[in-house]
């Protein structure tokens, strides 16, 4: 697998624990997109930077966005790329990376401050998923256990990192899939993340769209292939990936 460039210029003489950027990376979001913006305009007013990347939306997921970011980068679709591309655009010595279906708890900035201050280079929030099928709350804790023993985040659990450590990591891989587990990888060699326990809220949609049982299956499934060597593109495609 072709390791990323590094992406990030070296942190400046600013804390690295100071400045901070949100990066969301959407897709046709247009339905729900204006609400979650909305609910992160408080973090705007005490200076956290909003970046939205786009990933070549056919609504109006750009045109409604505008308004409530500090900027809106369009770029070809991959979570990877685009959250990439939100990183090189980034003010922020922090950068934390959002998915357009999840919620930040209260006080997240300051959980988030506090975890890089203490001396971690990286982590992510415990995950609560909402509005899926019953038992999905026992998904979010099996997620948040293996987190924490293995040290591998995904994207739902809303990873942050100093700029200097995703810098080192060489920003996420810009595969198909599966970009939140090698960028978890790169910066757990350079430390322990934070494993904060207050919790995001996801959007439980997928489990509720194609079952509970069958959706976990096919994830673990995914990962032993990728585990075992599989193309992340072939796992793109089992997982309903289809490139525009």
């Amino acid at each position: 697998m072709k390791r990323a460039q590094a992406i990030v210029p070296s942190p400046t003489a600013a804390d690295l624990v100071g400045g901070l950027s949100i990066v969301m990376p959407v897709l046709d979001e247009a339905a729900g997109i204006v609400a979650r913006l909305q609910s992160l305009q408080p973090l705007r007013r005490q200076g956290v930077e909003l970046i939205v990347v786009d990933g070549g939306s056919q609504d109006d997921t750009v045109s409604l966005a505008e308004p409530l970011a500090d900027r809106v980068v369009t770029t070809d679709r991959g979570r990877g790329r685009q959250m990439n591309a939100g990183a090189v655009c980034a003010r922020g010595n922090t950068l934390l990376f959002l998915h357009a279906d999840t919620v930040l708890p209260p006080a997240a900035m300051s959980a988030v401050r506090q975890a890089l201050a203490s001396g971690a280079a990286w982590g992510r929030f415990d995950v609560r998923i909402v509005d899926g099928p019953a038992g999905v709350a026992v998904v979010g804790w099996a997620m948040n256990l293996r987190s924490r023993i293995t040290g591998i985040a995904t994207g739902d659990q809303a990873m942050f990192c100093t700029r200097e450590a995703f810098s080192a990591a060489g920003g996420f891989p810009e595969i198909a899939l599966m970009e939140d587990i090698v960028l978890s990888q790169r910066l757990r060699a350079i430390s322990r993340p934070a494993c904060l326990r207050q919790r995001v809220e996801t959007s439980g949609r997928r489990w509720a769209r194609h079952g509970l049982a069958r959706t976990v299956l096919t994830m673990w499934w995914l990962r032993l292939r990728f585990w075992l060597g599989a193309s992340p593109d072939a796992l793109a495609r089992a997982y309903g990936y289809t490139p525009r």
